[in-house]
């Protein structure tokens, strides 16, 4: 292992997960679990889609995917509709209320915290090139502005 690219994987790790995560922020914002915010968040960047798309987009299972829609069904953010092609299967979109809570959520989410408004233009701009650089070469990890964790 190279140490020192675990050292600055641990520091990354640290600084988004740690100590300016704002995950919490949005649960508190929103008046529900992250998981529903994130949920909104996929439905408003990627349209509506089926539950199954859904469950695997999350990471969760089917069971648990469905429990967190039908929270969001009950406050009037998503609905749940027949899949036209299979109608065993359901679609599900955001309501204008839930486009609203997924903006607002990606609102607090996108602000940067203050020590990176606070670097010099030079050492943004090299850690704008590291950060583009490390997202080009890792298929595995979605644009930085498509990202929903």
């Amino acid at each position: 292992m190279n140490d020192e690219a675990a050292r600055v994987w641990q520091g990354l790790r640290a600084l988004v997960h740690e100590r300016y995560d704002r995950r919490k922020e949005v649960a508190d914002a929103l008046g529900m679990s992250f998981i529903r915010a994130k949920a909104l968040r996929h439905l408003a960047t990627d349209g509506p889609m089926s539950m199954r798309r859904l469950a695997a987009a999350l990471a969760t299972d089917a069971p648990y995917t469905t429990l967190v829609i039908d929270d969001l069904v009950s406050r009037g953010l998503v609905q749940r509709t027949e899949n036209p092609a299979d109608r065993r299967a359901r679609i599900v979109r955001n309501t204008p209320a839930g486009a609203k809570a997924a903006a607002d959520a990606e609102e607090i989410l996108g602000e940067p915290p203050a020590p990176l408004l606070s670097l010099n233009p030079e050492d943004l701009a090299t850690l704008d090139r590291i950060v583009a650089a490390l997202l080009d070469t890792s298929p595995d990890i979605p644009h930085a502005t498509n990202q929903k964790s």
